[in-house]
């Protein structure tokens, strides 16, 4: 049985976590349900709903990370707040080796949680064309290619994939222009060696900044919506 420190109710629409905040309280629901959710661009897509006897708010205690997602009341809901100090001891009794299964977990979940939102989310198709691309790293500037690209964002195959949030400048070649388009991207997710997948590494950008007119071009060369 899990050991709580207090008890809170929350009223039908009451925020308990808010996404992007910090805290690493962990919580089981005693009564009522919470809505889990990520906000992409304005809009609320929903994750889970969850009752009685679930818990939430552990990857910001296991993964030391800032609150991935909103926890919101649905109907009074009553939650228990999960004894830090019991906590605490439970997880110091671990060996570092598990700890470190338990941070990669965590790390992986949140990857494929922010991953499958972002296809959720995305208004365009994806066109599987191998296109040119360069752009600045920290140190040396790369030549690379896309096998994945759309109207809004593409996928960078590459085994050095920038941080999540990262914003950078992107040279995109099409086949027969004379100039390269510029487009200030930002990462959506990144794969690395680490995860351990069959998948390539590599990161999935969307375009922040294009100039219409290229827009226009690569809509073209990508041919009509499917």
């Amino acid at each position: 049985m899990l050991i709580t420190a207090s008890e809170e109710v929350y009223q039908d629409g009451d925020i308990i976590i808010e996404e992007g905040t910090s805290g690493d309280w962990v919580y089981v629901i005693h009564s009522g349900t919470v809505e889990i959710s990520k906000t992409i661009e304005g809009k609320k897509y929903i994750i889970a709903r969850l009752g009685p006897g679930e818990v939430f708010g552990e990857l910001g205690f296991l993964g030391t990370v800032q609150r991935t997602a909103t926890a919101q009341a649905i109907g009074e809901t009553c939650v228990g707040v999960i004894d830090r100090t019991y906590l605490d001891g439970e997880y110091n009794k671990l060996s570092s080796e598990f700890r470190a299964v338990l941070n990669a977990l965590v790390k992986r979940f949140k990857q494929m949680t922010d991953r499958a939102v972002e296809l959720t989310s995305r208004k365009e198709p994806r066109t599987q064309k191998i296109l040119s691309l360069n752009y600045a790293d920290r140190a040396t500037f790369v030549d690379a290619h896309t096998e994945n690209v759309g109207t809004q964002g593409l996928f960078i195959r590459t085994d050095k994939p920038f941080q999540e949030g990262e914003q950078f400048l992107l040279e995109l070649v099409l086949p027969g222009l004379p100039e390269s388009m510029n487009i200030k991207c930002e990462v959506v997710w990144a794969r690395n060696e680490g995860d351990q997948r069959e998948s390539p590494n590599g990161m999935g950008v969307k375009f922040i900044e294009i100039a219409a007119e290229d827009e226009q071009t690569l809509e073209a060369y990508l041919g009509p919506k499917t």
